[in-house]
This record gives C-alpha cells, structure tokens and sequence, in this order.
C-alpha cells in the first residue's frame, strides 16, 4: 500500500511534507508508513480518499483494478428533461420497477406515548399517635416523656 500512496504523491507532485499536509495527517506519521514501521489506518486511507477522490479505494486498499476511478462527472444537466427528450427513455417501460419497493412512510422521530390512567386509592389508616418524647441536654444527659393512656 505505501507504493501505492507514493504513486498517488508523484501523479499530485506533492513531497511528503506536503501531501501529508494535504491529507490531514503528519510528516512523521506518513514517513512512518514509508519506511515500514507502521501499516496505513484506516483514518488514513480515507483522508487519501477525500484528498484524492479520483482515487479507487480497490486499487488504494488491494491493489486492485485501476488507479483511477472512471465515473463521469454530472454537472448541470438536468436528468429529467434530458430523459423526456430522449424517447429511448420514454418509450420502453423499465422491468426494474417491478422490483422496486416504494419506501413506506417513516414514522415520526417523536412518537406520543398512549396516555396511562393512573388511579389512586386512598387507604385509611389510624392516626400516629405519640408514644415517647426524648429531650437531649448540651451536658449529654436527655428525659424520656411518655404519654398517659
């Protein structure tokens, strides 16, 4: 993988200072990963992809395929009208419809809890009633009271 990121340098013409810069990482980390002490993170991969978009991840990652990807770049063209003005598009019906499923509406993110009957019942109990008094003193003595019945 460094000989591929190297390659990916020399078609930048980017040093190592810079395209480390560039991708978001340090010097001593991409000097790292060139000199074989440390493996590329994924971290790192992706910076080089967002860096370099044309990048093929297959090719960074695996070495596989090409170094480039060969997407066309769509701008500003309206697709839609592009298509009603093709009747190549228009005229056959797509098969692919037959396997599309329509999203189902998404429920709200906040969804309103049923309400909850709460019922409070009431139980009747006696009165407390008094059964002792402790007085406590500052001399560390205290008098017990206890109600007549």
């Amino acid at each position: 993988m460094k000989d591929r990121i190297q390659q990916i340098m020399q078609k930048e013409g980017l040093t190592n200072a810079e395209f480390a810069e560039k991708i978001g990482v340090s010097t001593s980390s991409l000097s790292h990963i060139f000199s074989g002490r440390n493996n590329p993170s994924l971290d790192v991969v992706m910076r080089i992809h967002k860096a370099c978009p044309y990048v093929n991840l297959d090719w960074l990652l695996y070495g596989e395929g090409q170094m480039e990807t060969r997407k066309q770049a769509v701008t500003g063209i309206d697709l839609f009208s592009q298509a009603a003005e093709n009747r190549e598009f228009t005229d056959k019906p797509s098969g692919d419809n037959d396997f599309r499923k329509e999203n189902p509406p998404q429920p709200p993110f906040y969804m309103p809890k049923e309400t909850v009957r709460e019922e409070i019942k009431y139980i009747e109990k006696p009165h407390p009633k008094i059964t002792e008094i402790r007085i406590f003193f500052d001399n560390g003595t205290y008098e017990t009271f206890k109600p007549e019945k």
